[in-house]
């Protein structure tokens, strides 16, 4: 997922004991957006939320994220992304675990700042012995032949949720991750999506405010209170917070 995991260090996030999970057997395209549209995301071969995540000194409210695709254009910023890595190649595919995949990942794993999953494996299926019950597609990026980023979204019946994005430290320069976003929203574009669930944002916690990139005015958030998504606004969290 988009959120740190683990416990080593008292300033990263985690998650709270006390979200709901869901563990199908399996999941329809439909029900996929069914979950999504009421501020549920997938964590390893289930589904869960929560309004609120802690570190050793307070808790934080989160708020589920979406973009509307029916309105959305680039801004100039993600035209100059795009531009900037049309050097490069990528395909999109059915997603399938390969050696290859878990080293690009263990290069990135070694330079972030949050603790995250082991492996690919077990961020996507931790130790779930049944099949996949989402429908994962992976998009690869490549500098000649050589793997440089890699992202997984999975596919509902009119809207995709973004998994996991990672990339070689190497190629840093390149926003590779905001990339891999820019190209999953111009996959969820041409094949007619309405809308691409990004994972949450954390109040008061910049960083994961990167996730605004796209453009505010396509960004809704979900409050649970009213079971409803509003038009992204700071002032809109603000209003939910303090509530």
């Amino acid at each position: 997922m988009n959120t740190p995991q683990g416990n080593s260090n008292p300033h990263l996030l985690l998650a709270m004991t006390v979200p709901q999970f869901y563990a199908p057997r399996q999941l329809t395209h439909r029900q996929l957006d069914e979950f999504l549209a009421r501020g549920w995301y997938r964590m390893h071969q289930t589904i869960f939320t929560t309004n609120y995540i802690m570190d050793a000194e307070r808790h934080y409210r989160v708020f589920w994220l979406r973009y509307n695709l029916r309105y959305y254009t680039h801004r100039k910023n993600s035209l100059r992304i795009l531009q900037q890595n049309k050097a490069f190649s990528f395909i999109i595919k059915p997603f399938a675990l390969s050696d290859e995949l878990e080293q690009l990942y263990e290069k990135y794993r070694n330079t972030i700042t949050f603790e995250g999953a082991p492996s690919v494996k077990q961020w996507l299926f931790y130790d779930s012995p049944g099949p996949d019950i989402y429908d994962s597609h992976l998009i690869e990026i490549r500098d000649g032949k050589q793997l440089v980023a890699a992202g997984v979204f999975d596919k509902g019946a009119r809207s995709i949720a973004g998994i996991m994005n990672f990339y070689d430290p190497a190629y840093r320069r390149y926003s590779l991750g905001k990339y891999l976003i820019l190209l999953k929203i111009n996959y969820a574009l041409e094949e007619g999506y309405k809308y691409y669930y990004p994972g949450y944002l954390v109040y008061d916690y910049p960083k994961f405010n990167y996730k605004l990139f796209v453009g505010e005015e396509f960004t809704e958030a979900y409050i649970p209170e009213l079971k409803r998504w509003f038009p992204y606004t700071r002032q809109l969290l603000d209003i939910a917070v303090d509530a």
